[in-house]
């Protein structure tokens, strides 16, 4: 189910081979994070913009879409977001290239425990409950960071290395 759900959003974002080697750069992952916050800031926004708030929503999905476009292909993958993003990838795949079955289920417990941070973080917005939203964004910031680094593990486990290219 999370992996189709990755595969939607890849094609949603148009995420070909090109634009998945200029999204590993790690300033483009790093940079990213910044999304759920500012989508968070932006729809808050409507307290004081009103129907205004809906360009800033606008700029924040336009940046999610530009962002793995704006960066170079990094020169290696030795950073631990650009195994990160790569490590993603290999997840998004599985389904053409089987990945290590003790990454599923962690994997997905991570999954649930981000959702569990946005439907909070959802609850929180639509009240303009600022303890409520800080909670959730504390916790699918915290789950997406663990999540990323789990990918990482993935992608040692995915990526042959020299003297082991059986992998």
């Amino acid at each position: 189910m999370a992996k189709s759900v990755g595969k939607i959003f890849e094609r949603f974002m148009r995420m070909d081979d090109a634009t998945w080697a200029r999204h590993a750069n790690p300033l483009s992952g790093w940079s990213r994070l910044s999304i759920l916050p500012l989508l968070a800031l932006a729809i808050w926004s409507r307290e004081w913009l009103d129907w205004w708030a809906l360009v800033s929503v606008a700029l924040v999905l336009l940046w999610n879409w530009i962002n793995p476009r704006l960066f170079k292909v990094p020169l290696s993958t030795n950073s631990w977001m650009s195994q990160g993003v790569m490590g993603e990838r290999y997840w998004i795949a599985s389904k053409e290239v089987p990945i290590p079955k003790h990454h599923t289920q962690v994997t997905r417990v991570l999954i649930v425990f981000i959702g569990i941070g946005v439907a909070l973080l959802a609850l929180g917005l639509w009240q303009l409950d600022l303890y409520l939203t800080l909670v959730g964004l504390v916790i699918s910031m915290g789950g997406k960071l663990w999540f990323l680094d789990r990918m990482v593990w993935l992608f040692h486990d995915m990526t042959p290395t020299e003297g082991n290219e059986d992998r």
